[in-house]
Order: structure tokens, then C-alpha cells, then sequence
């Protein structure tokens, strides 16, 4: 159900409104891999597959962005156009962001941080992305640690991803997730998946094998009044996978270039995340493509399970 407080800044699609309010699943999905994760016109052609495979496993999607000043919570094919088209043009939104984007009516492509936030003021607990933010590499020194960490810590929106963003300091990011509370479980593997590669070679803190097993934990938590999310991690499918070793030495060599540059902050990512897709001739781009779509079948599978232990 919508907090009465805000409806004067949401907008919330009439067929995601009425399934929130009957209890039904709902998945939420990001904006930002719309506007800067991909070019376009791949990136609107996947946002409408992701939404599709939602639907396809039981669950209806809301892709959730700000324009006009306006918490979208489901977008039209003409959103999805706007903001495809836009690209970088569009103000990457995390926490911080949203209340100036608000009062100045601009436009945001929210990052998870951003993502979970609106998710929550519309009522949905459950999420499908790409990778998430943590720990960058040189964080201990830098102290450049993703919001999504300590949204993770604090809103009950649980997370299904490919894993952290091999592009960052794997280890470290673990340790502040544990730190503040946030499970890892591993969907079918033992292993945290590193995004483009199946496993990262660190531990999950539980295995959970089917999305029933997944959806009986999160009620738990949110029924013993425990905040947060979940992370549910869930391996990019083996023949999309990119070697490793391969991956790792494409990093190295993109750190140390934007060393050189002095790139960055927000521009970290999309960097390392270009560098990538030069290097594996545009592999990469295919391999995210995959990973976002097994998520999101996931989540929707996670999400109706979650739905009928909450009718019961």
C-alpha cells in the first residue's frame, strides 16, 4: 500500500498499483542500466525483454526512474524511449540525489540505492538488477564504497544480481555487507558470482536451492521485523560467462589508465564497463544481457513464491 505522504511525489502505474494492493508479485527494475548501461537502441530493446520475462514467470514488472520530478514506478514505451534515448544525459540518481531532482523536476535513472528507496515507498519488496555497487578497488585508502551497501543495510527490498561487479574489491565489500547485517545467499552455488564470471572464489553465507527456499527466508526476516534486504546472487548462466582471468586483466589495465585520467566517482563504472566491452568485442554487452534476464526470471519466480506464503 502507497504511504498516504506520497502520492504528491509517486506515480505508480494503475496495473502495478491494484496487484500491490491485492498482494499479487510485483518485481521492481532499475533504470540506470537503461540511460548508462547500454547504448540505444539495445538498451530500451532489453528493458522491454526483462519486463517481458517478469511477466513470463508470474510477476509484473515496474521499472522505476524520476521524470519531471515525478517517483515513476512502471513506465510506458514511451518512458522507456525517452530515457533510452536521453542516456547519459540523464542524472545517475542514488540516495542523495532525489530530493534535489524532485524539487528541481528533472530527471533521474535511479541506481539500486535509488531503486530500493521507491520500491519501498510503493510497497515492493523484491528487486532484479545487474551487479551491485560495493567496495572499490583502493576503497580502504579512497573510501569510495557504493550506496547500495548501506541501503542494502537499512530498506526491506531484497536484491537478486549476478553478484558484485568484478570491478570491484570483491573481499572488501563482503566484509561491509557482513558488518552491517546483510545475508549473501547463493542461488545454486556456494560461491559469490563476480557479474561476468560464475564465482569469485568467496564463500555465500547460505546456499538456497529453489526460489521457495529464497522467499521462506525473506518473510522470516521481514516478519521478525529484521531491516534490510536480502542478496540473493544468482550466476550468470554458463554459456554467457566470460573467463575470468581475462576480465581481471582488462581491469587492471582500465585502473590504471583512469589513474592517469583522474577519473573518479560516478564515473568509475561506466568506464571500467566500457574499457570491457572493447576488449571482449562487445561479448561483455551479451553477457550482461543474459545476466539481467536471469535475474529478473529469478526475482518473478522469488516473487510469486514470496505472494502466496503472504495469502495464505
Amino acid at each position: 500500500m502507497v504511504n498516504k505522504n506520497m502520492k504528491q511525489y509517486l506515480d505508480v502505474l494503475p496495473e502495478i498499483a491494484e496487484s500491490i494492493d491485492a498482494g499479487r508479485p510485483v518485481v521492481a527494475l532499475e533504470s540506470t542500466i537503461i540511460s548508462h548501461g547500454m547504448p540505444y537502441p539495445k538498451n530500451v530493446e532489453t528493458a522491454k525483454e526483462v519486463e517481458q520475462m517478469v511477466r513470463d514467470h508470474g510477476a509484473i514488472p515496474a521499472t522505476i526512474a524520476i521524470l519531471g520530478g515525478r517517483l515513476k514506478v512502471g513506465l510506458n514505451d514511451g518512458e522507456l524511449e525517452y530515457l533510452g534515448k536521453s542516456g547519459l544525459d540523464v542524472i545517475k540518481a542514488s540516495r542523495r540525489d532525489i530530493p534535489f531532482i524532485v524539487a528541481n523536476k528533472g530527471d533521474g535513472a535511479t541506481t539500486v540505492a535509488a531503486t530500493m528507496i521507491i520500491s519501498a515507498l510503493a510497497g515492493i519488496n523484491i528487486f532484479a538488477t545487474g551487479g551491485i555497487g560495493g567496495v572499490h578497488r583502493g576503497g580502504e585508502l579512497s573510501m569510495d564504497i557504493s550506496a547500495d551497501l548501506q541501503e542494502l543495510s537499512k530498506t526491506n527490498v531484497s536484491v537478486v544480481c549476478a553478484g558484485i561487479k568484478s570491478i570491484l574489491d570483491i573481499g572488501r565489500t563482503l566484509e561491509y555487507l557482513e558488518t552491517v547485517g546483510v545475508p549473501v545467499v547463493g542461488y545454486k552455488t556456494d560461491y559469490v558470482p563476480a557479474f561476468y564470471a560464475r564465482s569469485s572464489g568467496f564463500k555465500v553465507d547460505y546456499r538456497l536451492d529453489s526460489p521457495g527456499d529464497i522467499a521462506r527466508a525473506m518473510k522470516a526476516k521481514y516478519d521478525l521485523g529484521l531491516e534490510g534486504g536480502v542478496l540473493i546472487t544468482n550466476p550468470v548462466p554458463e554459456e554467457f560467462a566470460q573467463a575470468p582471468e581475462k576480465i581481471e586483466a582488462t581491469i587492471n589495465e582500465a585502473i590504471k589508465e583512469m589513474d592517469r585520467r583522474g577519473i573518479t566517482g560516478k564515473e568509475t563504472t561506466p568506464f571500467l564497463l566500457a574499457r570491457i566491452a572493447e576488449q571482449t568485442g562487445g561479448e561483455s554487452l551479451e553477457t550482461n544481457i543474459k545476466l539481467v534476464l536471469n535475474n529478473a526470471r529469478l526475482a518473478a519466480e522469488v516473487a510469486a513464491d514470496y505472494s502466496r506464503l503472504e495469502n495464505k
